[in-house]
């Protein structure tokens, strides 16, 4: 099926979508199913970083999910070691970060400014207490709220309303603006004051107060699904979307690329027409993730690199072989994934 372009991730058609966050049902895991003591940063569910601070962190696209929810797959975290002993400073958390042109209509920083629900399945061995969190990041504040797990290793439906903020607004630009973040474990940095439930500048002691640590002990989980931000004070029914839709905007912020086929070689390092099309408008500069390939019917294969600058966009970008090894009119297939993550 051809992809289609989509100018901007809360839109296709000028029709906005209800859902803020993307692929929030965890349906998309172009990366890979499963990552194992990972670090900070995106592994397995398209748009759902992990902030990563203390233990042994495994992570994984599940097909467990709630019993007649509608939902196939959820996004597992999952403590592999002996449990995580967070120090001052560390943080676990999941979170998904927001281009400002998408929130404008929420007409943030104004009289007129609307409130937030967000709703989600959580399923926890810990019980307790756990934080849900907006950061504004072009105006740094942030606004937290509690809510409870109340059976172990259940899952468990939880609507949480945040309140308007009529200081601040959102950048109109792709770069981004809002950080949504579901904590699992926070240090003393961030639980020694009063928890922040009112917009305000940030002040890290009011972010996490009262959040339990879900990752103490070796095995212990917590899973996530049908994840929602709309505007408003009610939770409605998850929007559902059409995988082919879920995916195009997935697609805007990462990729992966076989065998494409960029022409023949002009000389050891430059192509006669070496550039890589994107399918759908990438939200910034495409860059390269993890490398890439590239393949020859003659020579060395040499190393893929993209030329910065004028050539270098949302859409397209000019690649070169930083090897400098080819042969002259070999033709050259590229391999690989391309990438532009907030």
């Amino acid at each position: 099926m051809a992809l289609s372009k989509i100018p901007s991730a809360g839109f296709q058609d000028n029709v906005k979508f209800k859902n803020i966050l993307i692929n929030g049902d965890m349906s998309i895991s172009q990366r890979a199913t499963s990552a194992t003591n990972v670090s900070t940063g995106y592994h397995t569910c398209d748009r759902w970083n992990v902030i990563r601070g203390a233990g042994t962190l495994n992570v994984s696209q599940e097909t467990d999910a709630p019993t007649g929810s509608g939902f196939v797959k959820s996004f597992k975290f999952l403590e592999a070691g002996s449990g995580a002993s967070p120090s001052a400073g560390d943080r676990n958390y999941l979170q998904q970060r927001i281009e400002g042109q998408n929130l404008q209509y929420l007409k943030k920083g104004t009289s007129s400014a609307q409130q937030l629900t967000l709703s989600f399945h959580i399923k926890a061995t810990v019980t307790g207490t756990y934080i849900a969190e907006l950061f504004d990041t072009d105006n740094s504040r942030q606004v937290s709220k509690t809510y409870t797990v109340n059976s172990s290793n259940t899952w468990e439906y939880k609507t949480i309303t945040f309140p308007a903020d009529t200081t601040g607004a959102f950048n109109n630009d792709n770069d981004v603006s809002l950080d949504v973040s579901l904590y699992l474990t926070a240090g003393s940095n961030f639980t020694s004051g009063t928890l922040n439930t009112t917009w305000n500048s940030n002040t890290n002691a009011n972010r996490a107060v009262g959040q339990v640590n879900a990752l103490a002990s070796a095995n212990d989980l917590v899973q996530f699904t049908g994840v929602q931000l709309e505007a408003g004070t009610t939770a409605s029914d998850f929007e559902f979307l059409p995988h082919d839709v879920n995916l195009q905007r997935c697609l805007r912020y990462y990729h992966k690329v076989d065998d494409y086929n960029i022409g023949l070689a002009l000389n050891a390092s430059d192509g006669y027409s070496c550039f890589y099309q994107s399918p759908v408008g990438m939200r910034g500069d495409i860059a390269l993730e993890s490398g890439g390939s590239y393949s020859v019917n003659s020579g060395s294969a040499g190393t893929p690199a993209i030329r910065t600058g004028a050539f270098q966009g949302q859409e397209r970008v000019n690649l070169y072989n930083s090897s400098s090894n080819w042969t002259t009119n070999a033709l050259i297939e590229f391999s690989g994934a391309v990438s532009s993550e907030l």
